[in-house]
């Protein structure tokens, strides 16, 4: 048994959902997957079933009757490793714009040195982004500097995706009260645990964008961010922040 867990989210990956699983499975730390599947029309979800029979006691997939939101996808998710008493249980895409390999990484920044929740950073020694337009990264770099001076957090990338929670830090969040759905829902999940006392470290990682299938960024996964930070902080400053199980 594990005491890891992946969470991959997919919803038409069937270009990179094959080799993303394989190339986890063939790290030098054994970690488990769990793949949240929102019914891709394009079969996504018969190739995860075919190499569930090739990793039975590895590979797991939950599927869900349509495409709800990365934030309810993370939160199934969540209360499935929860469940499972898995120890560490990291985000991941499945483009391969986070690379396997720094899921280690990630894992020993946790375990050895006691981080509650590592985020894999684009900014933290500066701009790590390949293959994106230089407008694209201009807006993801001044939106996590926008975060940070809204919501007062001392994190560089504050919209990351790639991350690995220790599982108190789940455990004290309750799901219930997540109001964001899209990528909003990241900053949310990072807000909270700053908010709730844990340690929170960055590591410097390289991203790169995805060569195969489509992006699922849209402009109202924008605006909801945008509009969202003001919103969280606004409640903030009224609300007392209590660990679920404390």
């Amino acid at each position: 048994m594990s005491d890891s867990l992946v969470i991959i989210p997919t919803f038409n990956e069937k270009e990179n959902i094959e080799r993303i699983i394989r190339t986890v499975f063939s790290l030098p730390k054994d970690f488990h997957v769990l793949i949240i599947e929102d019914n891709s029309p394009d079969g996504t979800a018969a190739i995860v079933s075919r190499l569930m029979t090739e990793f039975p006691a590895q590979l797991f997939m939950e599927q869900r009757k349509g495409k709800l939101g990365l934030g309810t996808a993370y939160i199934h998710g969540f209360h499935w490793a929860i469940d499972r008493k898995y120890d560490y249980i990291f985000e991941m895409d499945a483009d391969f714009s986070h690379n396997p390999a720094d899921l280690v990484r990630l894992y020993n920044e946790a375990k050895s040195k006691g981080a509650d929740l590592v985020i894999g950073s684009r900014y933290v020694t500066g701009v790590n982004v390949v293959n994106w337009p230089i407008g694209r990264v201009l807006m993801s770099y001044y939106a996590s500097a926008y975060v940070r001076f809204i919501t007062r957090m001392k994190i560089w990338d504050t919209t990351a995706g790639f991350k690995c929670y220790a599982r108190p830090v789940l455990e004290a969040i309750d799901f219930d009260n997540i109001h964001f759905t899209g990528y909003a829902f990241q900053i949310e999940m990072k807000f909270l645990a700053w908010k709730l006392g844990f340690k929170i470290v960055e590591i410097p990682i390289i991203f790169t964008d995805r060569t195969l299938g489509e992006s699922k960024m849209s402009k109202g996964i924008f605006k909801e961010a945008v509009f969202g930070v003001i919103k969280l902080r606004f409640k903030s400053l009224f609300k007392k922040y209590k660990r679920k199980n404390a």
